[in-house]
């Protein structure tokens, strides 16, 4: 079974992403840096068993000659929720029972953190990435233990799709949590909620 493990926010700039997160929130985030392979770099918020990143290209290193993961090299507009991330026990046997398209097991490293993620070859993960991005890590090292306390936590993320039928029968025989929740929609939409020191928050 998969298990929650993040979700991300996307923006051009990661100053700028951080700011509208922060805003948003009401609390600062901390820890993170930066992705060697994919020429990204990130910013964290710990959400007792999860966290939130926001993620951006990283302009002081050189692009890849391969797609960025989460389809940041397509991303436009402001810093929004674009994706969520499930942890596995086997990444192997994850992506042979996903969607086509879920990508390739990658071995990756930032720090001390060393995980292996399915990366799409074209950087766009199944139901225009609302099907989780995939990922197993080595060792016991995890985010979301190390970062500080901000007493946010997430309630539900909420996930729209014109395909929402489609979406939770990929998800049934493979994830189930309370938080996540799948509804029709026009077009691809995720809107998070949390309880904050502040009260209920929202980001989308």
């Amino acid at each position: 079974m998969l298990r929650f493990d993040h979700i991300a926010v996307s923006a051009l700039d990661l100053a700028e992403g951080v700011a509208a997160v922060e805003a948003a929130l009401g609390v600062a985030l901390a820890g993170g840096g930066q992705h060697s392979h994919m020429a990204t770099h990130n910013r964290l918020l710990g959400l007792g068993d999860l966290y939130l990143e926001v993620i951006a290209a990283d302009p002081s290193a050189q692009a890849p000659t391969w797609p960025r993961w989460f389809d940041l090299d397509n991303f436009q507009g402001s810093p929004r929720l674009t994706n969520w991330v499930a942890c596995c026990d086997s990444i192997s046997a994850a992506v042979a029972a996903s969607p086509v398209g879920v990508g390739v097991p990658v071995a990756l490293q930032r720090g001390d953190y060393r995980w292996q993620m399915a990366v799409p070859a074209d950087g766009k993960l199944p139901f225009d990435g609302c099907f989780p991005a995939l990922i197993e890590w080595g060792g016991t090292l995890h985010p979301a233990r190390a970062l500080p306390e901000s007493g946010v936590r997430l309630e539900r993320l909420e996930i729209a799709h014109p395909q929402a039928a489609a979406l939770h029968a990929a998800l049934a025989s493979l994830f189930a949590d309370g938080r996540v929740v799948i509804v029709p929609g026009a077009e691809k939409a995720m809107r998070a909620s949390f309880s904050t020191p502040h009260g209920r928050r929202v980001l989308e």
